[in-house]
Order: C-alpha cells, then structure tokens, then sequence
C-alpha cells in the first residue's frame, strides 16, 4: 500500500491533524481530493491480493436520493480523502464506483442507510460490503446477554464508550449549530478548517472501532452483521425489482459449527403505507412503533421526509417481519 504515502501530481493537501495524549488517538494526514488520479491506485483498482478497510463517510445537503452529496471521506490507517464531489463532481464519483461496490474493500460507517441511498440514486452506485458499526455494536450487545435498547446508538455514544475508544466528540454538536445556522454548510467552497476537521473526525475512529469490534464478534454475529448491513445498504433504495440488480446476501459460513444455533436470515420488507395512515402506524409520541419492536425481534425505519414518505422498512427474521407487518396492517384499518 505505498501509494498511500506517494506524492501524486497537484495533490491538494488540507491541514495535519495532530495526535492527542491518547496513544489510540491517530494523527491523521489529510488529502482534499478533486480528481481521481489523487486516489490510492489500490482503492481505484480493488484487488483481491491486496484487500482493504477503509473508514467511510459521505456528508452533504438534506443526504438522501434527493438531497446533494457533497463529501465522502475516505480513512486509511494513517491518512484520510476527502473526495469532493462539489468541485470533483460526477466524474470523480463514478471513478469511486468499483471500491464502493467491491468485495475486496471493506467500507466501515456508523448507519450507512442515507449514505447508500443518495449513492444509489445521485450516481447509479450499490454500497456493498459494509461493515456499519451501529449493527455492530447491538449485535455485541445481544452476545452478552443485554437488555434490547430499542434505540440506535449515536457514533458519539459509541466513540464515548470506553470498550471502543472512551473520548469525547464536542465538535460534532459545533457542526450541528452550524447546520442548523446554514443548511447549505457542506456546499461551501473553499472547504473551511471546521468543515475539514468535522469531516475527517466522522471517519479517523472508525478503523480502531472496527478492529475492537472484530475481537468480539462471534462467527454468528459476523455473519448477521454482514446480511444486516447490507440490507442496511438497500434500505432507502427501494426499486421495483426487489434488490435482483443488488448483490446476493452472505450464505451462512461453512466454518460455524453444527452445534451453534443459527439464527434465521433476516430480510428487508417495505411496507406501503396508504395516504393519512403514517400516523397511525407511528402511534401516539411513536406508541406503535415501540409496541411493535418490544413484540417482534425487529428493526423499523420510516422513510420519513427525506423519503420514500409512504414506506416503512422492517429489518429482521421472515417469521418476526410478517409479524410485525401484521401488527402495522391492523392499525392501518383502525378507526
């Protein structure tokens, strides 16, 4: 992986950041990327011999199939891209597409659902081969006998845990102030100090969370988390074909012994839901909702207003998902 640390032509590079006292804390170079012969020749030219994980992040204006992706941030063990797609443009995203949509790179996010989606319908691009650290660590929960917690871990929650790295992420609510003040924060040119920083801060942890994660997921769990997060992928992306253009989910593992319990594959299923009716299905302050996730081993997501507006999406075993759009169905028909 030298090209990592080449000089390749009229590379623009942003500011060093410097390490903490934390000795896990990384110093991180960072490269602001226009072009794509400024990327790594491995990440442009996924290879099976030389396989990758990367930190991964996109941010942009209202992110989703309609919002602008402006950012995507790239996190290598001692440097990170920030491919600006404003300034970039279509061609350097589509020069992106092959490491995106590879086996042999592994994209480590915390909830990848929007960023796949403004992919998948900004620029044609499949995410594949997500390791999404928020399944992750509900995953690990579960291994040890924890309580379900119906809520979704925040990447500053899990960057504050001390079992995964146990520091502090103030400047994550500093770039929400400023997001707040000005929607349009990320397409802003020439990239601010605070933009860089805020940018980079969302993926230079990742890589040190993935590898304290790996050390505790059983051979089970990595398996769930790999069928999770790619259903996690197609979330947002629904099509009419039902994901057939989409990569095949991961086959149980050969290697699990016959005496473990497997869990049944989980699917995804998008739920129509008719004009007038979404109320209902969240329930009072989201009665429902919780109703259903306390009696279905589910995960539910709602398109929302960023979209699709009339679908819920239901993430668990077929048997627990047909239960819960049972139970969504019937307060459809209540009056």
């Amino acid at each position: 992986m030298a090209s990592h640390h080449s000089e390749p032509l009229d590379r623009v590079p942003g500011p060093d950041i410097p390490p903490d006292k934390n000795p896990d804390y990384p110093a991180y170079h960072i490269i602001i990327v226009t072009r794509p012969d400024q990327l790594p020749v491995e990440f442009l030219q996924p290879s099976a011999a030389n396989k990758l994980v990367i930190g991964f992040d996109c941010e942009g204006v209202d992110l989703c199939r309609n919002g602008a992706l402006c950012i995507m941030q790239l996190a290598f063990p001692h440097v990170a891209y920030l491919v600006d797609a404003i300034e970039g443009g279509e061609e350097l995203i589509q020069a992106c597409k092959p490491a995106l949509e590879s086996d042999h790179i592994t994209k480590v996010i915390h909830d990848c659902k929007r960023d796949s989606e403004a992919l998948y319908f900004q620029f044609g691009i499949k995410l594949h081969n997500v390791m999404d650290t928020q399944i992750a660590y509900s995953l690990i929960e579960e291994q040890e006998g924890k309580k379900k917690n119906d809520d979704y871990i925040s990447f500053v929650s899990l960057l504050g845990d001390p079992r995964y790295y146990g520091i502090p992420y103030p400047e994550k609510e500093e770039v929400r102030t400023l997001l707040r003040q000005d929607p349009n924060f990320w397409k802003s040119r020439p990239l601010t100090d605070m933009m860089v920083r805020g940018a980079i801060d969302d993926v230079r942890f990742l890589l040190k969370i993935h590898e304290k994660m790996m050390e505790k997921l059983s051979k089970v769990s990595l398996w769930r988390l790999a069928v999770r997060s790619e259903l996690y992928c197609r979330c947002f992306c629904l099509n009419d074909n039902q994901f057939a253009d989409w990569p095949p989910l991961p086959p149980v593992p050969d290697d699990i012994e016959a005496d473990v319990y497997v869990p049944e594959v989980d699917i995804l299923s998008a739920l129509e839901v008719p004009p007038g009716k979404m109320g209902r299905v969240i329930g009072r302050k989201g009665s429902t909702i919780m109703f259903v996730k306390q009696t279905c081993s589910v995960e539910i997501h709602i398109g929302g207003a960023k979209g699709p507006p009339d679908r819920v999406f239901i993430i668990g075993p077929e048997k627990e998902v047909r239960k819960a759009e049972a139970i969504l169905r019937g307060r459809m028909l209540e009056f």
